[in-house]
């Protein structure tokens, strides 16, 4: 009796777990900025997060910088708050969600202060350059018709994102993305699984007793 229920167990748990891996769009990628191109370092890392995330045939892409730190406009990252490439994407497949001040996308080749080359850029037009007018607020913005693979391949030399910031030392420079992610399930698929093992439990509750 309770080898058949051991079994029911694994058994509900590998199909829980099948149905996870098969779901599109399961998971969210965080990526950090951990490297620090500023002119006399902007500090101790992680300077703030990047996360992509797949919906549907879109991406949604939320850039979130670390406590004190700012997005600035500098030569130093060709005057873009925050770069990145992608593959098979045209800018008007960009969104930039409301945002104050203003954000905007653009393309070009933006290869400022070593960090690689870029095809793509977040930017405050109406921003002064400098510090003058740095804002913390996450930069929010969605790509149509592309997955997480088209948006997150390193540039020539490694590096997948890059933002321009001022530290909470004074310093200014770019800040780029460089590691693999981190992986985090979505809370609707934590409920599935959660509910999935709670199932199984109470079977195995009953087969037992």
């Amino acid at each position: 009796m309770v080898r058949n229920a051991v079994r029911f167990v694994l058994v509900a748990f590998l199909l829980v777990a099948g149905f996870l891996v098969s779901a599109p769009y399961a998971n969210a990628d965080t990526f950090l900025f951990t490297s620090d191109h500023c002119t006399g370092g902007c500090g101790t890392a992680p300077f703030g997060t990047v996360t992509v995330n797949q919906n549907g045939a879109n991406v949604d892409i939320v850039v979130t910088l670390a406590a004190g730190y700012s997005f600035v406009k500098t030569g130093a990252a060709d005057f873009q708050a925050f770069k990145f490439n992608a593959v098979g994407v045209v800018l008007g497949d960009i969104t930039v969600d409301a945002h104050i001040p203003v954000l905007v996308a653009a393309t070009g080749a933006f290869n400022g202060n070593g960090t690689g080359t870029f095809a793509f850029g977040i930017n405050c037009p109406s921003c002064g350059n400098g510090a003058s007018d740095d804002f913390t607020a996450p930069i929010s913005f969605h790509v149509a018709n592309a997955t997480v693979a088209d948006l997150t391949q390193p540039n020539a030399l490694g590096n997948i994102f890059v933002a321009d910031v001022l530290a909470p030392n004074g310093n200014t420079g770019p800040i780029d993305v460089s590691t693999p992610p981190i992986t985090t399930p979505e809370p609707a698929t934590l409920t599935l699984l959660g509910l999935g093992l709670f199932g199984a439990g109470i079977v195995l509750r009953k087969k037992t007793r």
